[in-house]
């Protein structure tokens, strides 16, 4: 029998999001109490949680083979690991975060160039150390552990660089982004041995494609509903698939049943559209997985 796959699950902001993900693509993840070693309805796999600062190190060195972690601590740690999958997915929004450069808002400072000789205050230290260096501008990085927004605020730090995915905290603090260092997501990620070994290479293949599939099912739903056939055209006309829309015939009837699937974002505005058109008994469904 083959050894199960290590898998690290992000801790803090990310594991309930991550949870409910593998919840949608089948696994049934379990934290009791403290415990960083959940149970999953898989008896091939062995998760773990963990920071996702440290996931890609931990990824590297062998003792997770997988793990979900940002880009910008994959980019922070200078990790050797394997990308498997981008997955776009937070706790607050279904887009990729930003790490940002703040300053107060009636700060002189304007330009990257204007930071010579300040001092910036951080949790993603390395990279903005090196993201200065490659630029030829002398600026003092001091790691944060906290409260990063409050440093310069309180006349600790000239700027910060902080992720944000709305930039709702930054100006509730009193800043003003003036540049915008990178953008991060989640991504699935593996270390080159385990990559190399074909049975979790199949398995880490299969969380990623059901991880994918979950994601895109967040984003689409199905429409199903009754369309008279003299107003076929003018209903199959409004709406927008993957593929064209499947068409049955009723039982007996000159109706026909026409169901697709659609971006949930057109949704409230293509309804109203569908009825004027001469459809009838729509039904919006939630889809679990896209594959």
């Amino acid at each position: 029998m083959n050894p199960p796959l290590k898998i690290g699950i992000p801790k803090g902001s990310l594991q309930s999001a991550t949870i409910a993900l593998f919840k949608r693509s089948g696994w049934n993840i379990e934290v009791n109490g403290r415990s960083y070693f959940p149970e999953i309805n898989d008896t091939s796999i062995d998760c773990a949680i963990c920071r996702a600062q440290e996931m890609s190190v931990y990824v590297e060195n062998g003792t997770l083979d997988a793990g979900l972690t940002g880009k910008d601590w994959i980019a922070e740690n200078h990790s050797d690991i394997h990308v498997v999958s981008d997955l776009v997915y937070s706790k607050v929004s279904a887009r990729p975060a930003r790490w940002i450069l703040a300053v107060p808002f009636d700060s002189e400072i304007r330009t990257l160039e204007d930071l010579d000789g300040k001092k910036i205050s951080t949790e993603l230290l390395q990279f903005t150390k090196r993201y200065f260096a490659e630029r030829k501008i002398n600026v003092q990085v001091e790691f944060s552990w906290g409260a990063t927004e409050a440093k310069v605020v309180s006349g600790l730090a000239d700027a910060v660089v902080e992720v944000t995915e709305t930039g709702s905290t930054i100006k509730a603090h009193g800043l003003r982004i003036i540049h915008e260092l990178m953008q991060t997501n989640t991504q699935l990620i593996a270390n080159h041995t385990a990559w190399q070994d074909a049975a979790k290479r199949a398995k880490i293949e299969q969380i990623a494609l059901l991880l994918k599939g979950a994601l895109l099912g967040e984003k689409l739903v199905g429409l199903k509903m009754n369309v008279p056939k003299e107003r076929l055209e003018a209903v199959v006309a409004l709406l927008p698939s993957l593929n064209a829309p499947t068409v049955a015939h009723l039982y007996q009837s000159e109706w026909l049943s026409v169901e697709t699937v659609v971006n949930t974002s057109v949704v409230r505005d293509l309804i109203p559209d569908l009825l004027t058109a001469g459809a009838e008994g729509i039904i919006e469904y939630p889809l679990n997985k896209v594959v």
